[in-house]
């Protein structure tokens, strides 16, 4: 039982495929559900995770067999959502132009997260991404998230 002082913590490896940011989103509906999580700050942590998911399988170059880890920790006001991948090389915000199909993963990330960062794996291969939402009032970014997911669904 947790005494509400404990972060509460969850998490999932994923093979490095591309179904795995729909099988992370999946993932973190139902935690979010079970934590009881603002509907707004759900949908703008389902934006964000997909698309570190996405990276860490598409991007991360490294050998076949290794898998993405997602930790999701409840703690203080905060959500905290971290991917892991094996791969050495961190990840960095670049301008991308009007006509490029990429390259604004991390722009979006910077402007819907409260707070984000990466560091290398402590005690192994590859590099942590994460990011943190504060829980109690919707901000404009998180309403900004849940806007844009509903424009992309349609």
């Amino acid at each position: 039982m947790n005494d509400g002082n404990s972060p509460l913590t969850n998490e999932w490896w994923l093979p490095r495929h591309p179904r795995s940011a729909r099988r992370a989103r999946a993932y973190l509906r139902v935690l979010a559900d079970v934590w009881r999580l603002q509907d707004e700050v759900t949908e703008t942590a389902v934006l964000i995770l997909s698309e570190l998911t996405a990276n860490a399988c598409v991007h991360a170059r490294v050998p076949r067999g290794r898998h993405v880890r997602t930790r999701c920790l409840l703690f203080a006001g905060r959500l905290r959502i971290e991917v892991a991948d094996a791969s050495e090389l961190m990840p960095e915000p670049r301008a991308a132009g009007p006509d490029d199909e990429g390259g604004r993963g991390l722009a979006l990330v910077a402007a819907l997260a409260d707070d984000w960062g990466t560091y290398p794996r402590p005690y192994g291969i590859g590099k942590v991404v994460w990011f943190e939402l504060a829980l109690e009032s919707a901000s404009s970014r998180h309403r900004i998230g849940t806007r844009f997911l509903e424009r992309s669904v349609m």
